[in-house]
């Protein structure tokens, strides 16, 4: 075949399927319960979703190479920590921790204020935890500084109510003390600090066993704890940020389900017919299964290959049906206008022409951007798109033949002239005398006597006759490229104003403690300058 045109690769192409959709045609059952079989087989592979379900912070959602790293790697290296003498300014990792942070709308310096503090700390000191039949307390886990747990130095200096607090740096028992992290909203009078809006407390530990189920007991405890209605307490541990991530991994369900059963519905609905005969509301459900099939194929094949499964990838089930049910109505748009009248395999094989190249160029494309993903420097948008390319090649595999031999099999049905529910054979016209209620339920299997194929659907005749023409008009055009210059205008804007990175506040649920040490946080010890004011000396 000469290249006389630009389209003879896509010709050869269409010829191969139209070969393709003679097959399907001739052995529908054979294209049915294959990929029935290979999906069950493959789909096994769910069995282990949480061997290698991974949704660690660091490993998947920050750059595989990013600067922080390297830096970290650095500081490692050069500047070793030493167990027996504990400085938190010499850790390489976040470790072993837990934070509480009070703050009040008034002085936070008040004695009353600081007795419920104290109160507190000394609570959280005695908190101790059961292990394998043995006790272990703080001082059996906590970070040691010559012996001696990590003290807070702030209340002993405050438990001194002669020592004027220098800020940032106070001097205590001959060492300079850093209170830039430990005393927020302060504001200062010629560097004394004048009074104070928040307190923030740290208790490091070791990595030794019962220091998790220590951090899970402060939890608990702080959770519960009401100290007054003036003095609010914020926390926050080393595990508390991995462990909101994965308690809320499933909240998105019900949204989803939402999704799906609308996505699903409008699927069928749009499938459905009045014609008992042409009715392909069982298409349509084939259409939604061979979706699924793709989905539980792939992420199966991908978990046997010990690939991680990270909470982004919950979303790509969504996508893969949305081009699945795309593929379908293509197929069964091309369907419908091959003639009623041909046998199958030429209906197939005419439908696979024509529908099954569109399917081919858009299943290229979406595969290529998605694979393209995986140069990313983030594990997770690697695995997305691993797991959703992969998704969309099977999508695109089981729509030519999955849902191209359910297409062949409701064809064998409708050539019949059968009911799509009861199957049982129908008369095309009604008998006389028979009521309304035959007509609609007992009567099928008419079509264009002129065209030969499948009548046009209301929906279909709208956008071929009215749509169509309306966007034709000059003024119709004019209108949809102001509105385009528009949009771009607006993307062109946006993504002038995009800012990078990621704010760990928003990795946990609205409603989660998390956000509210994270907003404590930000408002008084984000930085040194935004944590201070500075009163008015006149």
């Amino acid at each position: 075949m000469a290249c006389d045109h630009t389209d003879c690769i896509e010709k050869r192409i269409s010829k191969l399927f139209e070969k393709l959709g003679h097959l399907v045609g001739s052995y529908p059952v054979w294209f049915f319960v294959i990929p029935l079989i290979v999906s069950a087989a493959l789909g096994g592979g769910l069995y282990f979703l949480r061997d290698y379900e991974d949704n660690n912070v660091e490993s998947q959602f920050t750059p595989i190479n990013g600067p922080s790293k390297q830096a970290r790697d650095f500081v490692k290296e050069t500047f070793p920590n030493k167990d027996s003498l504990f400085s938190s300014q010499r850790l390489y990792a976040e470790g072993n921790y837990a934070v509480m942070i009070f703050s009040v709308e008034g002085d936070i310096l008040e004695d009353a204020l600081f007795e419920k503090i104290h109160e507190l700390d000394k609570q959280v000191h005695n908190l101790s935890v059961n292990v394998n039949q043995t006790q272990i307390s703080f001082k059996d886990i906590c970070a040691k500084e010559n012996g001696n747990c990590v003290p807070n130095p702030i209340l002993d200096i405050m438990a001194n109510k002669s020592t004027n607090l220098s800020f940032p740096i106070n001097k205590w028992k001959g060492k300079d003390v850093f209170l830039g992290s430990t005393v927020g909203g302060a504001e200062e009078r010629g560097g004394v600090i004048h009074h104070a809006r928040a307190i923030r407390l740290f208790y490091f530990l070791q990595d030794k066993p019962g220091a998790f189920q220590w951090l899970h007991q402060f939890h608990s405890v702080l959770s519960s704890e009401t100290l007054s209605t003036e003095l609010k307490v914020s926390h926050f541990t080393s595990l508390s940020r991995q462990e909101e991530i994965e308690k809320h991994t499933t909240d998105g369900i019900p949204l989803f389900s939402i999704t799906y059963s609308l996505a699903i519905s409008f699927s069928v609905l749009s499938c459905m017919r009045l014609d008992n005969v042409r009715n392909k509301i069982w298409v349509s459900f084939m259409g939604v299964l061979s979706a699924g099939l793709a989905v539980l194929s792939s992420f199966g094949l991908l978990l046997f290959l010990q690939v991680p499964f990270v909470i982004t990838v919950a979303n790509s089930p969504f996508l893969i049906l949305g081009i699945g049910v795309d593929d379908m109505f293509i197929m069964i748009s091309h369907w419908q206008q091959t003639k009623v009248k041909d046998p199958v395999e030429k209906r197939m094989s005419e439908t696979f022409k024509e529908a099954a190249m569109s399917i081919t160029i858009t299943t290229l494309t979406d595969v290529l951007g998605f694979y393209i993903g995986l140069i990313s420097e983030f594990r997770s948008v690697q695995a997305f798109c691993l797991y959703t390319s992969t998704s969309i090649i099977f999508c695109y595999i089981y729509n030519i033949l999955f849902f191209g031999s359910a297409l062949a099999l409701n064809g064998r049905r409708e050539q019949s002239n059968r009911h799509w529910l009861t199957c049982c054979k129908l008369p095309t016209q009604a008998p006389e005398g028979k009521s309304l209620a035959y007509r609609l339920c007992c009567v099928g299997g008419d079509y264009d006597k002129e065209t030969g194929a499948e009548k046009q659907q209301p929906i279909a005749h709208f956008f071929r006759s009215y749509y169509g023409p309306f966007l034709t008009k000059s003024w119709t055009k004019v209108c949809v490229m102001l509105l385009y210059v528009g949009y771009l205008a607006g993307a062109i804007y946006g993504c002038l104003h995009l800012e990078q990175g990621t704010d760990m506040r928003d990795l946990a649920a609205d409603d989660s403690y998390v956000v509210n040490y994270y907003d404590d946080d930000r408002k008084f010890f984000s930085s040194f300058h935004t944590g201070m004011k500075t009163a008015d000396l006149n």
